[in-house]
């Protein structure tokens, strides 16, 4: 069971990432996905890593919630570029 405060930091450490703000925002940017491509599904999570996202999203409790602002943030420019803004 996960006991820390889902924030975005914490979620990098669950993930065994870098968790400082510099590394949370270089791993954003340079781990972009295409629109067709879910979260889940991106080619650089490795299989425990995909467990962990996959399970939080499909608990939806307080974690999906973080772990949706990531899906959100790895889907920035693509959602930009086909919507125009």
């Amino acid at each position: 069971m996960i006991t820390t405060e889902p924030r975005m930091t914490n979620l990098f450490l669950q993930l065994g990432l870098d968790a400082s703000p510099a590394a949370i925002a270089a791993f954003i940017a340079s781990h972009q996905l295409p629109t067709e491509v879910a979260l889940v599904d991106a080619s650089f999570w490795n299989d425990g890593q995909r467990q962990f996202l996959a399970e939080q999203l499909k608990s939806d409790a307080d974690w999906a919630i973080v772990v949706d602002e990531l899906g959100e943030a790895l889907h920035e420019q693509a959602v930009k570029r086909a919507t125009g803004l």
